[in-house]
């Protein structure tokens, strides 16, 4: 069993994760129209307040199964790999439904037509876009195989995703890290179906499914008719 037990994710893996909601929170603040629920500053806030102790606590509970030794030491520390789990999952639905409602008072504008100009319609369609595909990605990265904090401590840990590198040979101790989900929820966005990554779970299938039909509205509806507009 001890061969089982280690931190997959790298170090940068991490780094990266609160470098992508740092980047949300500054595309929360810069969109042009008043799309944001309360003040423009009120959700960047709220997320960077939650990023820094979950960052904190990540950070330690890595450092404490680095020098774990023995099973209890691990089963002791699964307590505290489930606060850190729950804090990662409520920052990742506070960016989601930040943007959801930008995305929702968005479409509600260009429908009562009371929108904007379009250059400022399409910027935050972009906006909207790039916010949805670092949102699921923290979501991938999240749910699967329990989180990335304790990815890895147990081999029987359920897996969300089938990436193409789990079925090569000599590739049985791969672990995808924070870029292989981003991968997925990019292609996802664009392609609007999975492309080389398969998902396993329900609700695998059904996060691909609510950001392909966010990113559908997005492209299809928003976007075409800011275009539109400038014709």
């Amino acid at each position: 069993m001890q061969d089982h037990m280690h931190i997959a994710a790298k170090p940068w893996d991490f780094w990266l994760a609160r470098g992508s909601v740092i980047v949300v929170a500054g595309l929360q603040l810069i969109v042009v129209n008043d799309f944001s629920i309360g003040p423009k500053w009120l959700a960047p806030a709220l997320e960077l307040s939650l990023l820094i102790p979950l960052s904190v606590a990540t950070a330690w509970t890595i450092g404490k199964v680095r020098n774990a030794k023995h099973e209890h030491h691990f089963i002791e520390l699964s307590k505290y790999r489930h606060a850190v789990r729950v804090a990662a999952v409520v920052l990742t639905a506070l960016v989601t439904i930040t943007n959801f409602a930008a995305l929702y008072d968005l479409v509600h504008a260009l429908l009562a037509g009371k929108a904007g100009a379009a250059p400022s319609l399409l910027l935050d369609a972009i906006n909207i876009w790039i916010t949805n595909v670092i949102a699921f990605t923290l979501w991938f990265w999240n749910i699967d195989r329990g989180g990335p904090a304790l990815r890895g401590l147990h081999q029987s840990r359920a897996q969300d995703f089938l990436f193409p590198q789990m079925s090569m040979p000599n590739r049985e101790n791969w672990v995808p890290g924070f870029v292989d989900y981003l991968f997925v929820a990019f292609t996802n966005a664009t392609a609007f179906s999975p492309t080389d990554t398969l998902p396993l779970s329900q609700r695998a299938k059904l996060l691909m499914m609510a950001q392909a039909a966010v990113s559908l509205l997005v492209v299809a509806l928003v976007a075409a008719r800011a275009v539109n507009i400038l014709n």
